[in-house]
């Protein structure tokens, strides 16, 4: 019975594994028909969120990013569902100039399901789409941490998905961010039916006909010459149709293959003159920035240099100002008196005229003053400031007169003489 049973577990390991390869493979293969069928619609009208084989791909795309995704574990162990747009904030958070944070910025796009619709879209307006699944996959611990055992995203089939979805950088996508197709609340449906559609081959067509020639052979045992050769002639006629859709077919994915070289051809042409001018700017910003630079550091020089030549200066005036007022202080003390001599030249004159009030008489009433007074001229004598002594003397009149007895006029002409 262990064996048996263990049989029976091995058994239900190899179909689950058997399964999900079988499903990988289909989802990869649908995908490489949507994709096809996406370039081709685009050789006809702008691809939009209208357009069935776009809803299609995005269906299909959120399929694989999906699969197998590991969900969210709560509390007592319970998991809850999550949605690949939860990864791809987490693995794609490197790729330069993401537009990560403009779609968590949304406001319109509330759910995961959501924001992971709106990335889709924006990522191939911007022709970025190929990109990003090539970073994801990059980050190999944070795909095995978000994915289980079997998921597309860790096997080899997901560098094969990231090459056929660079094929869709060649179209100009066209969505409205602000739609209906945002809705998180629509689960993503594929239709199988536009794949589904059998075309026979050349071969088929022809062992078609023959068989249908046979079985007519067959029926009429009676056959005349005439019937033999309109069926020889229908086959005829029937072969060269066929030859002729085929042409048609051959030529209709000739010119649009052409087409597709020629946009691709312009599109590397237009990004090798985008890069040759921003490499032409980038020189000359560089070169601008040097000179900057450098005339910047000529500057400071210079500022330094004026900065140490007006301290300087300011230095000289300094001293300059301070002997100026040193020597004007010692001018004005040796041009004026000090208060000590000019005390004893006032006690030196009160002392004269009250010598010469004693020693001479009064003059009469009628004898006039000014005819006997003495000549002061070098009577009064004193000694500048910086001399030891200073005296005042009163000499004796040059015309023989009385001396003057009015102390307001001796006042006087000593004052003048000072």
């Amino acid at each position: 019975m262990a064996s048996l049973s263990l049989g029976l577990h091995v058994a239900r390991k190899r179909g689950a594994a058997r399964s999900g390869a079988v499903e990988r493979r289909n989802l990869l293969t649908v995908c490489r028909f949507s994709v096809k069928t996406l370039i081709d619609r685009s050789c006809l009208e702008t691809i939009d969120d209208s357009s069935p084989e776009f809803t299609n791909f995005v269906s299909i795309l959120e399929q694989i990013l999906s699969h197998r995704l590991k969900g969210q574990t709560m509390w007592f162990g319970y998991e809850s569902p999550r949605s690949f747009w939860d990864y791809v904030k987490v693995a794609c958070s490197k790729v330069s100039h993401s537009c990560i944070h403009s779609i968590e910025s949304m406001e319109n796009a509330r759910s995961s399901r959501a924001k992971g619709r709106a990335w889709i879209r924006l990522v191939l307006m911007e022709k970025r789409l190929s990109e990003y699944i090539s970073s994801a996959l990059r980050d190999f611990k944070t795909t095995r941490r978000w994915y289980e055992d079997g998921a597309i995203m860790l096997g080899e089939e997901a560098g094969l998905l990231a090459d056929t979805l660079i094929c869709l950088n060649t179209i100009d996508f066209s969505f409205c961010l602000k739609g209906e197709g945002l809705n998180g609340s629509c689960p993503a449906v594929i239709d199988y039916t536009p794949y589904l559609k059998f075309i026979h081959s050349a071969d088929s067509i022809s062992s078609d006909e023959e068989e249908l020639r046979t079985l007519g052979s067959s029926g009429s045992e009676k056959s005349t010459p005439e019937k033999m050769a309109a069926s020889t002639a229908a086959a005829i006629f029937t072969e060269q149709s066929s030859w002729v859709s085929k042409c048609k077919r051959l030529e209709q994915k000739y010119r649009m293959a052409l087409e597709q070289k020629c946009y691709l051809e312009e599109m590397v042409r237009l990004r090798e003159a985008q890069l040759s001018q921003a490499m032409s700017q980038n020189k000359a910003l560089q070169q601008r920035l040097t000179d900057t630079h450098l005339s910047h550091t000529l500057e400071k020089e210079q500022l330094e240099y004026i900065v140490l030549e007006l301290q300087d200066q300011l230095t000289v005036l300094k001293n300059h100002d301070l002997r100026s007022r040193q020597e004007l202080t010692a001018h004005l003390t040796n041009q004026w008196p000090s208060p000590g001599a000019m005390d004893t030249n006032a006690v030196a004159l009160d002392t004269m005229l009250y010598r010469n009030r004693e020693e001479f008489p009064e003059p009469r009433a009628d004898v006039c003053c000014y005819e006997s007074v003495p000549d002061l001229s070098g009577a009064l004598t004193h000694t500048q400031p910086g001399h030891q002594t200073s005296q005042l003397t009163l000499a004796p009149s040059r015309e023989g007169g009385h001396p003057l007895s009015d102390r307001s006029v001796w006042v006087s002409a000593v004052s003048s003489q000072l």
